[in-house]
């Protein structure tokens, strides 16, 4: 019988940081060989970092990636592993993945599929390498195999899909198989969406049972360039069941799973797969490598299982938390940051961004532990010595109020802050406004109205309270978060230069009607382990509201849009799936029956109308977070021209169409 204990890595790494990258992936090989690994997966590009972007055609870059490379082979010794760099070859630049064995550079695979939809861009620096294509590549006077390769260690086949090769429709696996393949590697850098994980399961179970393999999936973890974040859930597949898998969405530097393997058995299974027929080019481009596989020790492996919150019935709230706080955290520590500064107005958005920060505190601590969280952090070691010391050191909140501020809200901020333990600030910016507002009257030589200004003068108490945020950010050296969301986004129902202001924007990637369920379910249930924060009720039972103009007027945010979850549908109709106006007014009326037509014509004209009117503001939105695959970012996910001709010809023959009341 012939076994093989075989492990994947999940590293939070970061694009260029290689002093960082190299110390993740030297400590991820050291436990492996630690738990007797004999074959190691690790992520793609976890020497250079997946998002190097355009860093990506520096020649020193590469450079630089190889000599990480060669200081790290002394670590393999008596194991294969794998590390995904980039390389140059034949005047091509390639995603690479490359094979050490035993201290040694056996070959270089590189990627057939390369992933150019959403957030991803790889077609703009890399070349996609041709099936069944083998060359030579010169590694600083060394040749080594490259392209689709195969390899025979002691009589184990080790083959390769590099992420998106797994995803394709014609993924490189069956052809592996008929290679007569053993183990298939996958390493990966696939960002975090609602649900993705789901479709990755069935990815490595359906390869391990279609191509009668094992499957090793090794992915990249957390916040690893600024706006993606990264699961980490490493998987073990073989012969259609999971052997083991790792949980998501962790704070260490690297997670690692591993199983023992019987390969016999494997083949076994693979033997009586009807649909396999021996092929032709069963050693087609297979390098063949003197190495012994390691015996396997008697250390027990990983359990396939999963994190108590993935079997939660709120499982969309948990992903949310758990990603966005993650998020948070990373990049706190790698802009090294001293914390984060929120302008807290006692609504929804800024109580979520708090919310979110206090629980990115506890869920690291209840992981790692409070002194592991303060050091990763970057936060002095005198203080703090509770959880409770730790938020109020790195989270900072400003309420900023004018005559137009309620008492309600004012107190809700109050509340919020004082449960999440933030050091909070109440600011009067009445005298800044009318300081402005007297100041324009004057060298316009007429006094403002809210009749014949309201834009202007609601606008300027937000963009007042801009400054002084700012001010506390710089003196206390953190990072000022903006709170708008993706609804607000898609309409531009936000001030730049106000509430637009900050450095991130954690929640831009995210409806207002899902933020509204998840303050509910943070008040009354919150994250697996870590439990509700009950005062965020104070938030949930107000009224959404700008609360720009006077009190007397009773504004509110869907008042002066539309109801936020009609918003989202037409949104997603509009923008997801490319409708038209005309298109889209079908649908909705169709959804919702009992609304008049007549309202719903009035809402889509004015989503349109406002979508185009607002893709500047897009443009210049704070980096935002990806959390599902309908966001509105036009650097990485949804492009729209600046300058267009506003759908007008459409809602013009929309208005003019029969039946229109």
């Amino acid at each position: 019988m012939k076994t093989l204990r075989v492990g994947a890595a999940a590293l939070n790494q970061t694009p260029l940081d290689w002093d960082g990258n190299e110390a993740n992936i030297r400590d991820a090989i050291r436990e492996a060989r630690d738990r007797g690994v004999g074959l190691l997966c690790l992520p793609e590009l976890c020497v250079t970092g997946y998002g190097c972007e355009d860093a990506f055609f520096s020649s020193a870059i590469r450079r630089m990636a190889r000599r990480v490379v060669e200081a790290i082979l002394p670590e393999t010794k008596g194991m294969a592993v794998c590390l995904g760099l980039p390389v140059m070859h034949r005047g091509a630049l390639f995603n690479a993945v490359a094979l050490i064995i035993d201290g040694h550079i056996v070959g270089l695979v590189a990627k057939q599929h390369l992933a150019g939809d959403g957030l991803h861009y790889e077609p703009r620096w890399f070349k996609a390498w041709p099936a069944g294509e083998v060359s030579v590549f010169d590694w600083g006077g060394t040749e080594l195999p490259i392209g689709d390769l195969v390899f025979d260690l002691d009589g184990v086949r080790i083959g390769f899909e590099i992420c998106e090769d797994a995803w394709a429709a014609h993924r490189p696996g069956a052809g592996l198989a008929d290679r007569a393949v053993d183990v298939v590697l996958n390493p990966s850098a696939s960002h975090f969406a609602f649900g993705k994980q789901a479709v990755r399961e069935r990815l490595v179970i359906d390869g391990s049972r279609a191509f009668g393999v094992t499957y090793l999936y090794a992915n990249l973890l957390g916040n690893e360039a600024g706006r993606a974040i990264y699961d980490g859930g490493c998987m073990i597949g073989s012969s259609g069941k999971m052997v083991a898998k790792g949980e998501r969405l962790r704070y260490a530097p690297f997670t690692l799973i591993d199983a023992v393997i019987d390969i016999d058995a494997a083949r076994t299974q693979r033997a009586q797969l009807a649909s396999r027929v021996p092929s032709s080019e069963v050693d087609k481009g297979v390098i063949n490598v003197e190495w012994t596989v390691p015996p396997v020790d008697q250390q027990p492996a990983t359990e396939a299982g999963q994190a108590d919150w993935e079997t939660t019935d709120s499982h969309q709230e948990e992903e949310f938390t758990r990603a966005i706080a993650l998020g948070l955290f990373d990049y706190m520590r790698k802009s090294r940051s001293a914390g984060f500064i929120v302008s807290l107005s006692g609504g929804a958005d800024s109580t979520a961004v708090v919310c979110l920060v206090r629980l990115m505190v506890d869920l690291a601590i209840a992981e790692i532990g409070l002194e592991a969280t303060r050091d990763r952090l970057g936060v002095p070691a005198v203080k703090p010595a509770t959880a409770e010391q730790l938020a109020h050191q790195i989270l900072t909140t400003a309420y900023q109020g004018t005559r137009n501020s309620s008492q309600a809200t004012r107190d809700a901020a109050r509340t919020v802050a004082t449960a999440i333990d933030a050091k909070h600030h109440e600011l009067d910016i009445e005298d800044l406004n009318n300081q402005y507002t007297a100041m324009i009257e004057q060298a316009i030589g007429r006094p403002l109205d809210w009749g014949t200004d309201d834009i202007a003068l609601q606008n300027i108490q937000a963009r007042v309270r801009a400054p002084g945020v700012w001010m506390l950010a710089n003196l206390e050296n953190k990072l000022l978060l903006a709170t708008s969301n993706r609804s607000e986004a898609a309409v531009g129902y936000t001030t730049m230069d106000g509430d637009t202001c900050g450095g991130l924007s954690p929640i831009a990637g995210i409806d207002k009607a899902f933020l509204r369920r998840w303050l509910a379910w943070v008040e009354v249930t919150g994250p697996a382990g870590i439990g509700p924060i009950e005062a965020v009720g104070a938030v949930n039972r107000l009224t959404p509201t700008a609360e720009l103009r006077p009190q007397d007027q009773n504004q509110t945010d869907e008042d002066d849009l539309m109801p936020y979850d009609i918003l989202d549908a037409i949104e997603h109709e509009a923008i997801g799936l490319k409708r038209s106006p005309a298109e889209v007014l079908a649908t909705m009326t169709a959804q919702y029956p009992d609304i008049p037509k007549a309202q719903f014509r009035g809402w889509v004209e004015r989503f349109f109308t406002l979508w185009s009117r607002n893709q500047w503001k897009r443009e210049r939105f704070a980096p935002s977070f990806h959390v599902d695959d309908k966001n509105l970012d036009p650097k990485t996910w949804c492009r729209f021209p600046i300058l267009s001709g506003g759908f007008r010809r459409e809602l013009r023959e929309l208005k003019n169409s029969p039946g229109a009341e």
